[in-house]
């Protein structure tokens, strides 16, 4: 009798269809990205080259060294590097911090895992958060769009300070911030062409912002402010949806999502962080296993050989 194997996540027939996927996502941020090149001046177009760059060598690199079969061309490496890029603020600082974020997500978090389908954690959060713990003073400064470098605070911080932008210039990325946060506009563009393409499904990002901007309004906060600062957007339809990182069954993506929304409105609300996106994802991610393992359907009985 043949064995039966089962592997890990993405369950993807083959390797074009991986790459097919990647390319979406990628065709998905690039309205963000040539936004933010807009915004942010050459600065921005920079950092995403490097990041990119950065996380397609590495993967070679690992690979050649490990002696693998290569997998850069299914794109995830891509991917990988222009999300981390869109995460990062839009100085010149962060074109060195994108190539030492670009080995984090890749060899540490993705690479030493077992590669694609394999790692445990988002590689781009998982990068943004060590090197703003690491350099917290680069990592937290931002500038204000078309200000030719000008440094402002992000609207999170603002509205502590009682000024609040406007909810236009939120949603079309007038405010300061990552390069790829501050534009909602373009963030959910990309997110319908994906479940159009049905790269994604819907339960994830509308549980997740739906979570946020209900107990934004339970703790006495603007819920579509909330929805529409800080990192959430990208989080919510990029970074939460990944396949590698998130349940596999139904139920499960609204547990994760729900409890995704839990930990961002909660580490806005009460912690010393104004922004929580990236902490709650590899939180949860960590408790994926734990919620597949709860919420998979139980086959019993087996049919008797005559």
């Amino acid at each position: 009798m043949d064995k039966f194997i089962v592997s890990s996540s993405p369950h993807i027939k083959d390797r074009s269809r991986t790459y097919r996927i990647m390319l979406d996502v990628i065709i998905a941020l690039m309205p963000t990205a040539i936004l933010s090149v807009y915004y942010f001046s050459y600065v921005a177009a920079l950092i995403i080259v490097t990041s990119v760059s950065s996380c397609v060598l590495f993967e070679y690199l690992f690979n050649l060294v490990a002696k693998r079969k290569h997998s850069e061309t299914d794109l995830s490496c891509v991917v990988t590097g222009l999300i981390l890029a869109l995460n990062m603020p839009p100085l010149k600082s962060s074109i060195l911090l994108s190539v030492l974020g670009a080995f984090i997500a890749i060899v540490v978090v993705k690479m030493l895992f077992g590669g694609i389908g394999q790692n445990i954690f988002n590689p781009a959060a998982a990068a943004r958060i060590f090197l703003t713990a690491s350099f917290s003073s680069l990592m937290t400064v931002y500038v204000s769009p078309l200000s030719d470098g000008v440094t402002s605070a992000t609207p999170l911080v603002l509205v502590n300070n009682g000024n609040m932008p406007t909810y236009l210039d939120m949603f079309l990325g007038k405010t300061a911030g990552s390069l790829g946060e501050t534009a909602a506009v373009t963030l959910i563009a990309g997110g319908i062409y994906l479940m159009i393409r049905k790269v994604i499904s819907w339960e994830i990002p509308v549980t997740y912002i739906g979570t946020v901007a209900l107990l934004s309004f339970v703790f006495g906060q603007d819920p579509l402010f909330s929805i529409l600062a800080g990192g959430l957007m990208i989080g919510a339809i990029y970074m939460a949806t990944d396949y590698t990182t998130s349940p596999m069954t139904r139920s499960g993506k609204f547990i994760f999502a729900a409890g995704l929304g839990l930990m961002t409105a909660s580490i806005r609300r009460f912690g010393s962080n104004t922004e929580g996106v990236a902490y709650s994802l590899l939180f949860m991610n960590a408790l994926v296993p734990l919620i597949d393992r709860f919420t998979t359907v139980k086959t019993f009985g087996k049919v008797k050989k005559k």
